[in-house]
């Protein structure tokens, strides 16, 4: 995990952070921030379904949220990962990490929903912290980064402002553009 990078740079921005990185920070996230959830959450089970989420990622590739020819394959490069990855466990093993990955794939259930908050709201709090050197990096519009983080509200209304507010922050700071009228 530590070998494998994502597109978000670590706080200072000096480095692109790596998975590990990432699956660590989600599940403090997830601790820290379970009060933020819109309804009470099983915590143990939120943290099970972002590090498992994770795996899926690694052996499929980080998709950066905001390339769109990449979102186009991203479902079925992660099928299969799910597919290969959780086939080399043992079938019980297997079944139960298909099934928290399912579970957060679809984002129905209140923890699920509340991941998927997380997961969002992370690489926006690591891109302003970054002075949002990602963003910059890819030229990322507005438009596109808010319909991501009203992806956020089902889990967590108070997270989604909270973003919502950082976005307004880098859209003013110009790190984020001014999508096109």
């Amino acid at each position: 995990m530590k070998s494998i990078y994502r597109q978000t740079y670590i706080a200072d921005a000096s480095r692109p952070e790596n998975d590990s990185e990432h699956s660590w920070h989600l599940a403090l996230m997830a601790m820290l921030l379970s009060e933020y959830a819109n309804e009470e959450v099983d915590i143990l089970h939120v943290i099970q379904m972002v590090l498992i989420h994770d795996m899926v990622e690694i052996d499929a590739g980080d998709t950066y949220a905001y390339d769109p020819e990449a979102n186009k394959t991203k479902r079925e490069r992660e099928e299969k990962a799910a597919d290969r990855v959780f086939n080399i466990l043992p079938e019980e093993q297997a079944k139960w990490m298909r099934e928290l990955w399912d579970e957060y794939e679809a984002s129905e259930t209140k923890e699920a929903k509340f991941a998927l908050s997380l997961d969002i709201l992370h690489p926006i709090i690591m891109n302003d912290l970054g002075e949002g050197k990602a963003w910059v990096d890819h030229d990322v519009k507005e438009r596109p980064v808010r319909d991501r983080i009203d992806r956020m509200r089902p889990g967590s209304e108070a997270l989604f402002q909270l973003a919502s507010g950082i976005v307004d922050k880098n859209l003013d700071k110009g790190t984020i553009l001014p999508s096109d009228k």
